[in-house]
């Protein structure tokens, strides 16, 4: 009897569900899909916001894996602790596996400790935990210097920053301590979002419109806890009371291990997403495609992977490629949310436009979660009530 074609996805995010669920829909029982993530849920990074600004709690918004399922798939919750691209294996702290194609989608790692002071002074809000201790930050607050640092680049979801900056305008003006408060964001990159200057010059024309304060080109090296400040590249410093951070990003460790990485990230064809290992893909986050480390692009990377590996299997090659597009939903304050497009051709400058703010943007963000959450997890999910 003929063994199934295996493929093995490591990493649970919007680029590996992608590939798993289009084999699983595709193929069915030809193929065994395997997908591997070291957690127990799925929250899309938009409902990290929603927390820490008190719109609803993780428990709403959490999608279990125990929910990926369907034909020829698998969901393993497992950490990965080895990895060989050459002979396609990976080893797991529950056994092995091996693969006839490997799909590494495992994102980026957040190290909030490379910024030293940060973890004893700051709050990043990247992530669940990080959100839930911004949010009580948040709630405890009483008025002052709101900071917003970014510390290093790239880093995940180029305009969560400003939407942070937005949102902290409504939640301090709703309990009535705007008067007595001040929002700084500081980037390091020369406009909120570079690829879309109708985008960027919309973000700062709603931060004067609210008095928030925008430093382009500013990089955090570290944080002053007994000053209660951030100490620029240039040495300069800026004081906060409340400061909000993004943390370091840095590819995970057993990826490095793997000689998978040049200059921190894995090198990809841009077009079909291989790497230099044959039978070897790479989605998302840890790579270094060009795009944004954004869902929406690792959701796109996802599908052409997926067309490969199904041309593959049927014998055929995919024309299919990559097209580098991808759309961000973005909190505008207000309820109000503008849709922010994208597009990262290969060998071509990156070019965007944006859909002004608005109501009907705001129930498109809560449909697309609704949408993705039946396609990946076959199930409904809670979107955040109206506000």
């Amino acid at each position: 009897m003929t063994a199934k074609f295996q493929v093995v996805v490591l990493g649970a995010g919007f680029g590996g569900l992608e590939v798993a669920r289009t084999l699983s829909e595709t193929l069915g029982e030809d193929v065994q899909t395997t997908v591997v993530d070291r957690g127990d849920a799925f929250v899309f990074g938009f409902s990290k916001l929603d927390v820490m600004f008190g719109h609803t709690d993780a428990d709403r918004v959490r999608l279990p894996y125990t929910d990926v399922t369907g034909p020829g798939l698998q969901m393993l919750r497992a950490e990965v602790l080895a990895i060989d691209p050459q002979r396609r294996t990976v080893t797991l702290d529950s056994g092995e596996l091996t693969a006839d194609v490997l799909v590494v989608a495992l994102g980026a790692d957040l190290d909030p400790a490379a910024t030293p002071g940060l973890v004893e002074a700051g709050h990043e809000f990247y992530s669940v935990p990080g959100a839930e201790a911004a949010r009580d930050a948040l709630e405890n607050f009483n008025g002052g210097r709101v900071l917003i640092a970014v510390t290093s680049s790239p880093f995940k979801c180029p305009p969560a920053p400003s939407e942070t900056a937005l949102l902290t305008h409504d939640f301090l003006t709703a309990r009535g301590l705007r008067a007595a408060s001040s929002i700084d964001l500081l980037m390091p990159l020369p406009t909120p979002v570079p690829p879309a200057p109708e985008a960027s010059e919309a973000i700062l024309a709603a931060f004067a419109e609210r008095e928030i304060g925008w430093h382009p080109n500013h990089l955090v090296r570290h944080v002053d806890p007994a000053a209660r400040a951030v100490v620029l590249e240039d040495g300069s410093q800026r004081g906060f009371d409340l400061l909000l951070a993004v943390p370091a990003h840095r590819p995970p460790q057993v990826v490095v291990d793997a000689g998978l990485t040049e200059d921190g990230w894995i090198p990809v064809d841009p077009r079909t997403l291989r790497t230099r290992f044959p039978g070897v893909f790479a989605v998302g986050d840890v790579t270094s495609a060009g795009t944004p480390k954004a869902g929406a692009f690792a959701e796109g990377q996802g599908r052409t992977v997926a067309e490969q590996i199904i041309a593959q299997v049927h014998g055929g090659a995919s024309t299919d490629a990559y097209g580098g597009h991808g759309a961000c939903l973005m909190e505008f304050g207000g309820g109000q949310v503008a849709r922010v497009e994208v597009t990262f051709a290969p060998g071509e400058r990156p070019y965007g436009r944006m859909v002004p703010p608005s109501l009907e943007n705001a129930e498109e963000k809560q449909t697309a979660g609704t949408n993705r959450a039946r396609r990946w997890f076959g199930r409904d999910w809670q979107p955040v009530p109206s506000r």
